[in-house]
């Protein structure tokens, strides 16, 4: 199959573009038949470069987690019922994931927490119905217990 001389064109200029926006990346580049330089011995003065550091859980992380769980199932029930602080949810969450996702699998953690509670209750309701009503209501109480907890004790 052919490819069109426009996609070739595109690619051309995408790379160029790449180049341009990184020239150490353009310097770094092996010329064409050269040599890969030799690997030099490390000194013996040299030491190794340190792990990072364990990815340790915070002494707040389960209420953290069920903050995020909740902020979730607010996130998908909110919507549902037309309320107009429905936006407000997934941005609250992000700007949770900004504060205290310091590590890619802290961020997963909280994510995944935010996730289940949204799917729990995408999984149960379709439609708005008192119950829904009463699950939100009651999920913005312990959420703020839960955010008055943390900022009282840790901080915040």
């Amino acid at each position: 199959m052919r490819r069109s001389p426009s996609l070739g064109a595109r690619a051309a200029v995408l790379a160029a573009c790449l180049l341009a926006a990184s020239p150490a990346l353009a310097q770094t580049r092996p010329k064409p038949g050269a040599k890969p330089p030799e690997a030099t011995k490390p000194s013996e003065k040299e030491a190794p470069a340190p792990a990072p550091p364990p990815d340790a859980p915070a002494p707040y992380d389960r209420d953290l987690l069920r903050l995020s769980e909740i902020i979730g199932a607010l996130s998908f029930l909110r919507e549902l019922c037309g309320h107009p602080d429905a936006a407000e949810w997934p941005a609250r969450m992000k700007a949770l994931l900004d504060s205290e996702g310091t590590s890619q699998g802290r961020r997963d953690r909280l994510a995944g927490a935010y996730n289940r509670g949204y799917g729990g209750y995408a999984v149960t309701y379709r439609v708005c119905t008192p119950s829904a009503v009463e699950a939100a209501t009651r999920f913005i109480g312990e959420g703020e217990r839960l955010s008055v907890a943390l900022a009282g004790r840790f901080g915040g």
